[in-house]
């Protein structure tokens, strides 16, 4: 069976997640707060507190999951913390996972962040997977359009550059 990570189990990572349940997936979500943690078990996702800015604490989450799904393209905070999401400490949190049983790896590269903040995020993700050889996907989807967001294949699938679904559900 396969099991998710969603990293940034805010609105859309919760939706997200829904989707993954009902196709018979597995699915923890990550909050670095109480109410958030609240929230994805409300929502019938097992709930993980992890910070994405604490690399560790992803990596604890993360030990036997099949994809990750980085879900942070309209995250909130300073510039600094930011670029740290999209720049170090992805790289470093990329560079990690491939000592784990992680073999696909989804980047959210649209949102209301600095557009080149996430296009340096994409880099990173694509360096990363041309050296470990690790499947990823991007979402490409507009953060608010809803109807896309209802079944989360549709948006790997389109946007797969790697097979990560096949990965997953092989």
């Amino acid at each position: 069976m396969a099991r998710a990570l969603i990293v940034g189990c805010g609105c859309r990572g919760r939706l997200l997640g829904k989707r993954l349940l009902a196709k018979g997936w597995e699915v923890r979500g990550t909050s670095r707060r109480d109410e958030g943690l609240a929230a994805i078990e409300a929502a019938g996702i097992e709930p993980a507190f992890a910070d994405p800015a604490d690399p560790g604490s992803m990596l604890e989450v993360a030990g036997d999951v099949t994809v990750v799904a980085w879900i942070l393209g309209s995250a909130e905070g300073t510039a600094e913390e930011l670029s740290a999401l999209h720049g170090p400490r992805l790289d470093r949190v990329l560079k990690k996972l491939v000592e784990t049983p992680v073999r696909g790896f989804v980047y959210e590269s649209a949102g209301s962040v600095d557009p080149i903040l996430l296009a340096r995020g994409r880099e990173t993700v694509e360096a990363v997977a041309e050296t470990w050889q690790m499947p990823v996907s991007y979402l490409l989807v507009d953060p608010c359009d809803s109807a896309t967001w209802e079944d989360p294949t549709i948006i790997w699938t389109d946007t797969a550059a790697g097979g990560v679904l096949g990965v997953a559900e092989g």
